[in-house]
């Protein structure tokens, strides 16, 4: 059965009509990865809304897909960290253009200190992103964030295991982080059409590898000389040993 165009046009504004989905205008930053980019509607991360990210271990992959967009963010307000579940590396960070000293870290036990945590900085006026570690968080509690995040334009990302997967969530874009030569990131939910296959995106910062193959290049082209007299030398020291 086709619905006609004005039986569309007659739908509540609260639905969500098909062709409309992909054309979606919201704020957004770019996450510094082309292909990427390319199929999240508005051309990035979604600013002012809940972005879930899936993962098999809690800090993988973290600053290669979020350090691009972190560092845009990050030229003049700070960035809070809730519960992450390593010290973040300063001299890594500053290799992708963040400044360490503009991640404020906060570690709680509980889930709903992390929680309440993570409103807080939302609320915060200064602050430009918040990115939370709540494994054990309820769907209840993801709305609550992603409504307090509609009060602002900061860039919201939760992080949770693989086996949230099944799980409802109020999440505008989903994803699911795995790899470890490359990172291959999985669009579960967005809005628009569903992304069939996975992203295969550079498991390094662009800037540590180009660094890596400007070191490579120069070690190929270093050229052994060979000194006059070095053999003997060499076959003297041999002796002497």
């Amino acid at each position: 059965m086709t619905a006609s165009p004005a039986f569309l046009d007659d739908l509540p504004q609260h639905v969500w009509r098909g062709r409309e989905l992909a054309q979606a205008r919201e704020k957004t930053v770019a996450t510094g990865h082309a292909a990427l980019d390319a199929e999240l509607p508005g051309g990035g991360w979604p600013l002012g809304n809940l972005v879930e990210v899936l993962q098999h271990e809690a800090q993988q992959h973290v600053w290669q897909l979020l350090g691009p967009a972190l560092a845009e963010t990050l030229r003049g307000d700070p960035a809070v960290l809730v519960h992450p579940p390593y010290q973040p590396f300063g001299p890594a960070l500053r290799g992708q253009g963040i400044v360490p000293e503009k991640l404020l870290c906060v570690h709680a036990d509980k889930p709903s200190a992390r929680l309440w945590a993570a409103e807080q900085a939302l609320r915060c006026a200064d602050v430009s992103a918040v990115f939370a570690w709540l494994p054990q968080s309820r769907a209840e509690d993801l709305r609550r964030l992603h409504l307090c995040a509609q009060g602002g334009e900061k860039l919201l990302v939760v992080f949770r295991g693989m086996q949230a997967q099944g799980l409802s969530s109020p999440a505008r874009l989903r994803l699911m982080v795995e790899g470890v030569e490359a990172m291959e990131v999985r669009i579960l939910k967005r809005r628009g059409p569903p992304l069939l296959q996975p992203l295969l995106l550079p498991s390094q910062p662009q800037r540590l590898s180009a660094l890596l193959a400007a070191r490579k290049v120069r070690r190929q082209s270093v050229v052994p000389i060979d000194i006059p007299g070095s053999h003997v030398l060499d076959r003297t020291a041999s002796l002497a040993g």
